[in-house]
């Protein structure tokens, strides 16, 4: 998306206008204008020149943020230059010169009152020449209100610009209601002269009270200030952008040619070796090469807990280093670092526009020129009753300036930049407004497992030594540990690496071994201290130890909770069991009680089998398991998950993004890989699982003000319209003066921006006032993986599998067959289980699984 920066809007007809214009241009496919922002996204195929122009022609000022074609090193080189210009332009210039306008109004309008109604309702005291002299006190008005129609002068000038290109705004509707009791007043001055030539001093005095200069400049003045708070209001909405922007450092100290040198930090480049001493700010995007240290990273995750960082860990741009000094290369630097495209998003996400905001827009496309024709009807009305003029158009005027189209059209882009600032904040990025509007609405989470639910790296959870075999007292388990350590030092399997990280932690010394073999899909062999180990399944081990009854036992209970057991003998004898798990993540139970007391229905993704995610569904509390899906099956179960409500899935890794884009709602976890979070519609920078349902909590309170906001304008203007015009005056007999309307005007909007200012009081994760959500399934009992029926099932059994990972592999092998549409692979059990679509031999079937290095023993 391009953006640029829109000049001279004032209104959401503005907005509206700019919008439509730039929608016609050729190549353009979309295109969102921000009244709050004075900004504009457009996605396309469209030229800079082409785009401004039709701004231009629009009557109204255009400008491109950026370039959007430059290299890599430019980006770096340029992107403190464009922070500096994205921070100059968030800077609130326009709340000082109303504050100036205002201020020189107010001296020149205390006059005026006081000539007008002061003298003429209260009968305060004039200098001796204006007694009796009505035209002099005329004329005095007249001079004091051209002075703050001149000081106010852009209400006139864009008012009329927009009446002239065909685009009425706001300033219209202002500049019309103060020309229309400036105009009139100076007729009743002029007819007042012709009364005063004539002698006629009753006609003087009653052309006294057609005075309208005090509503003139009076409505200037009170316009002004509602344009003060509105501007100061819209500058606090946007914050959390501004403080984003500021965290970025300015300097880096680099090494080179072996000498540290401070430069500026677009100086930096990637591949460079930096330093960072305790209490400075990390520059760019790194990997530590030397050094350990402790790092503040609440800038960008929201997280207070300092992280611990050795090397080979990577640190972020604005990230402050606490404790030890630490050397790391550049590995992303300029808009590249995780810092910028924070930024980035956040702009991005203002500069977007909720679905929720086209009923306002569709209305601001047609409000001014409606109110301009309610006025004229107002006013011709009354003349027909036979009211007077000057009442006929006070009624107009009124109407005029009580109209406001700026409630309308700020009240959603506040809302969604004050929820977008507040989720940056608490480490929940939003990449557009119509994903913080859509989130709350979600009905359906389907949650992967493996780095999602769980931690994604396998760890040692339970020891289980034979006690026969360690007859000798001392330690058991930490001698089946070191054991166990020793064989699987030269294995890269991920189970042996979650063994050796063990034994790292409780400070196992590990031996060397000799004759080390792998045996593919089955487990280990190796001589330690002049004994045969062997290490692996349960198939594998008792081809050549006794497994007792009560082992077996274990395994089996290790099996029911998602764990995998891995045996170790030594010679002829069990020297036990260590159980390997995926271990579920401390926050996931609460996220998904969570998600469920929000109404939502809970459902978890996995490759691995029905025993292992039913386990791991258990400890997590989840609706549902959906067990043995590759990634394309994700994607196909998204599909199917969509005609029951709308869904939000949740992943972290590669094979996630599929059924990212699928979902109504993609929200990857930080942590995972870059093109999961390119597919995803949210990210959660802390990894964590409990942001999921905050993201839902603050989309929702996001939405709930945005309702409340539009309510409120609508509600304004319907109420206020008909009073304006005189509606209840025949009735009741209530009329409203001009003055009180051009009030009410300046109000509305600094209250509408003032109630999205709220969200930022929303406690993201405070589940108190969770509420759950009006159930809108086409389907609510069928399941996805009921809800075609199986044509034809085959059972395989499989020797060689040991852990989930040969599951996965022996999985993926038989549904690549155009015929298997399905299969549900299990190591425990040494089966498969294949769903078939079309027939298939059961040659090819054993083949297929051959080629892999198992051994198919029968086809049932």
């Amino acid at each position: 998306m391009k953006q640029y920066t829109v000049t001279g809007m004032s209104c959401a007809a503005c907005s509206a206008r700019v919008e439509k214009a730039v929608s016609k241009v050729d190549g353009v496919t979309s295109c969102s204008v921000s009244l709050l922002t004075n900004s504009m996204g457009v996605e396309g195929s469209a030229t800079d020149a082409q785009i401004v122009e039709a701004v231009e022609q629009a009557g109204y000022g255009a400008s491109p943020k950026g370039t959007a074609t430059e290299s890599e090193n430019d980006k770096a080189n340029n992107s403190l230059e464009q922070l500096k210009a994205a921070q100059d332009a968030l800077v609130d210039r326009e709340t000082p010169k109303l504050v100036n306008r205002l201020i020189a109004s107010l001296i020149f309008l205390v006059v005026l009152m006081y000539f007008s109604m002061g003298h003429m309702m209260w009968g305060w005291p004039l200098p001796e020449f204006f007694n009796g002299n009505h035209v002099a006190m005329g004329l005095l008005q007249l001079l004091l209100t051209v002075a703050v129609m001149v000081i106010n002068q852009k209400f006139f000038i864009s008012g009329f610009k927009g009446l002239i290109h065909g685009a009425p705004n706001m300033d219209t509707l202002v500049a019309l209601g103060s020309a229309a009791s400036f105009g009139y007043s100076v007729y009743a001055l002029f007819a007042m002269t012709a009364a005063q030539v004539n002698g006629d001093m009753d006609a003087v005095m009653s052309y006294m009270h057609e005075f309208y200069f005090e509503s003139a400049a009076m409505i200037l003045a009170l316009i002004t200030v509602g344009k003060m708070l509105e501007a100061h209001s819209k500058g606090k909405t946007t914050d959390a952008l501004k403080s984003l922007m500021q965290l970025a450092p300015k300097t880096a100290t680099v090494v080179r040619d072996g000498v540290e040198q401070e430069i500026s930090v677009d100086a930096v480049k990637k591949g460079d070796i930096f330093v960072v001493r305790p209490g400075e700010n990390i520059p760019v995007d790194g990997e530590i090469i030397d050094g350990t240290t402790a790092v503040n990273e609440s800038a960008l995750t929201g997280e207070s807990i300092p992280v611990d960082k050795q090397p080979k860990d990577a640190v972020s741009a604005a990230t402050v280093n606490q404790s030890g000094f630490i050397k790391c290369r550049a590995t992303r630097v300029g808009e590249d670092t995780t810092l910028s495209q924070i930024i980035q998003m956040v702009s991005d996400a203002a500069a977007t526009k909720a679905p929720i905001a086209k009923i306002a827009d569709r209305v601001s496309g047609v409000f001014v020129p409606a109110v301009i024709t309610i006025a004229i009807i107002t006013i011709i009305a009354w003349l027909i009753a036979g009211e007077t003029v000057g009442f006929a158009l006070a009624r107009g005027i009124s109407v005029l300036v009580i109209s406001c189209p700026c409630a309308l059209g700020l009240a959603t882009p506040v809302a969604i930049m004050v929820g977008n600032g507040k989720g940056a904040k608490s480490g929940i990025l939003f990449k557009t407004a119509a994903s913080l509007e859509a989130t709350g609405r979600t009905q359906i989470v389907a949650l992967d497992k493996t780095g999602t639910i769980t931690s994604g790296e396998p760890k040692v959870t339970d020891i289980v030594p034979d006690e026969t075999f360690f007859e000798e007292t001392g330690n058991h388990a930490g001698a089946l540990l070191a054991i166990a350590a020793s064989v699987e030092a030269k294995s890269e399997h991920p189970l042996a690496k979650a063994i050796m990280e063990r034994a790292k932690t409780d400070e196992i010394a590990v031996a060397e071994v000799t004759d080390f073999s792998a045996v593919v899909g089955n487990g280990l062999t190796a001589i330690l201290a002049g004994k045969m180990i062997k290490a692996g399944n349960l198939a594998f081990v008792s081809k050549f130890v006794k497994v007792s009854d009560d082992m077996r036992a274990k395994a089996v209970e290790f099996s029911k909770e998602g764990k995998t057991p891995l045996f170790f003998a030594a010679d002829d004898r069990l020297c036990g069991i260590i159980a390997v798990a995926d271990t579920i993540k401390e926050d996931s139970p609460e996220a998904v009680r969570q998600l469920k007391n929000m109404g939502i229905r809970v459902v978890m993704l996995t490759g691995d089998n029905e025993q292992t995610a039913n386990a791991i569904g258990k400890q997590a509390g989840v609706d549902e398991v959906i067990a043995g899906v590759l990634p394309d099956g994700k994607e196909a179960v998204i599909r199917k998950l969509k005609k029951q409500g709308r869904v939000a899935m949740v992943g972290d890794g590669i094979n996630d993004a599929p059924a990212l884009t699928r979902a109504d709602m993609g929200i990857a976890i930080g942590a995972g890989s870059d093109v999961a979070i390119d597919a995803a519609d949210v990210v959660l920078m802390k990894s964590r699982l409990i942001d999921v349902p905050a993201a839902v909590r603050l989309s929702r309170a996001t939405l709930t003000n945005i309702h409340e906001n539009l309510f409120w304008a609508f509600f304004y203007n319907v109420i206020g319209i008909p009073l304006a015009a005189g509606l209840w005056y025949p009735l009741l007999g209530w009329k409203l003066n001009p003055m009180f309307g051009a009030a009410a005007m300046s109000l509305s909007s600094f209250c509408v921006v003032t109630n999205a200012l709220r969200l930022n009081l929303c406690r993201v994760y405070d589940p108190k006032h969770d509420r759950k959500a009006t159930p809108d399934r086409k389907n609510k009992t069928n399941k996805p993986n009921e809800s075609e029926e199986k044509s034809m099932t085959k059972t395989m059994n499989i020797e060689g599998m040991m852990c989930g990972h040969c599951e996965a592999r022996v999985k993926k092998a038989l549904e690549a067959l155009d015929a298997v549409s399905e299969a549900a692979v299990s190591h425990e059990s040494g089966t498969a289980v294949v769903t078939l679509s079309s027939d298939i031999s059961d040659e090819k079937l054993k083949e297929t699984v051959e080629a892999e290095d198992y051994k198919v023993t029968s086809i049932q």
